[in-house]
């Protein structure tokens, strides 16, 4: 893109007044690059996440592709303070898609209370958008993949099957236009509630669930941390439609590559329907976190998060290693 035809995409983004405190360098003259306040005795969390469209909405891909990135920050437990676009846009896409799609990455980054500090873009045949983005953390106070404790109950805190859904979408499936609200209702949701909730309750081990699916992650935590999860394939939340499309076979590739990526880690009940599977390991966008709660602090946290307008699906627990390849089970 020509660069008198972003300065006028980027002339349409509106950000906050407060972005100019946090800024040093302004961002109308330019610079090479950013440079940000940070506060005192704080460390830096950081992290990049990019993708291709799930929804057809120009405005709502920019919210769930920055709330996806952001949700990096959440699960580290760490407050997100500023970020960067990364933008892969096609020449034959009119201007205005692109100020949308930077609008609704913009929108939740300040939802999120930080700043956007600039970005990237460039001409490519296929689009893509997504965000750098660099939080802040206490030092010694962050969650891990790798601190599961045996006897943690897992809370799930958005529900699965955007995937399956974005499947539908893309075939324009009956039922269509439904399945890509559901996937902007929760999407586009920040993850910042439960973020918060590892910093107020010094939790130590959680995750954000996206690309590898619900069992692909969880995966990587059982084996960082030498623990195995048992889950509740009935407790597993599905977004409205998922399991229905699932059992037509509507189930994204990333799907059924996560599920041959598991292989024999993961165990899965002889009573367990197919679908429940394809759930399991549906590849995921912008989905929720999970957090490993101490049963002491359980019933606590639940109260927490719905008191905060969030979910709290119960999905499981973690055990000792009771077979030294198999961590995950879906009974």
């Amino acid at each position: 893109m020509a660069p008198g035809a972003l300065e006028q995409v980027l002339s349409a983004v509106r950000h906050p007044p407060d972005t100019r405190k946090r800024l040093l360098a302004p961002l109308e003259t330019n610079e090479d690059a950013a440079i940000v306040r940070l506060p005192a005795g704080m460390a830096l969390v950081q992290s990049l996440d990019f993708l291709t469209p799930i929804v057809n909405d120009p405005y709502i891909f920019g919210r769930i592709a920055a709330a996806n990135a952001l949700s990096d920050i959440y699960a580290m437990g760490g407050v997100p303070w500023s970020a960067m676009n990364i933008a892969c846009f096609p020449c034959s896409l009119p201007k205005d898609h692109l100020s949308a799609i930077l609008q609704g990455g913009a929108d939740a980054v300040a939802e999120a209370g930080a700043i956007m500090a600039g970005g990237h873009t460039v001409q490519d045949d296929e689009l893509k958008y997504g965000l750098s983005v660099t939080g802040v953390v206490e030092p010694g106070k962050f969650a891990l993949n790798s601190a599961l404790t045996a006897g943690d109950r897992l809370i799930l805190t958005k529900p699965l099957g955007s995937g399956i859904l974005a499947t539908a979408v893309k075939a324009r499936w009956e039922g269509h236009e439904n399945h890509e609200r559901e996937i902007a209702r929760w999407g586009a949701r920040l993850n910042a509630v439960p973020g918060a909730l590892i910093r107020e309750f010094g939790l130590r081990a959680a995750t954000d669930i996206t690309g590898f699916g619900l069992g692909g992650h969880l995966l990587e935590m059982a084996r960082a941390s030498k623990k195995a999860i048992r889950l509740e394939s009935a407790a597993l939340p599905a977004m409205p439609g998922a399991l229905e499309l699932a059992s037509m076979g509507l189930v994204p590739q990333g799907s059924h590559a996560n599920r041959a990526h598991a292989g024999n880690a993961a165990r899965i009940g002889a009573g367990v329907a197919r679908e429940m599977t394809d759930l399991l390991f549906d590849a995921q966008t912008s989905g929720g976190l999970v957090l490993a709660v101490p049963p002491a602090l359980l019933e606590r946290a639940v109260e927490r998060l719905q008191e905060l307008g969030d979910q709290a699906f119960l999905i499981g627990e973690v055990l000792p290693l009771r077979e030294h390849d198999i961590f995950l089970y879906l009974e």
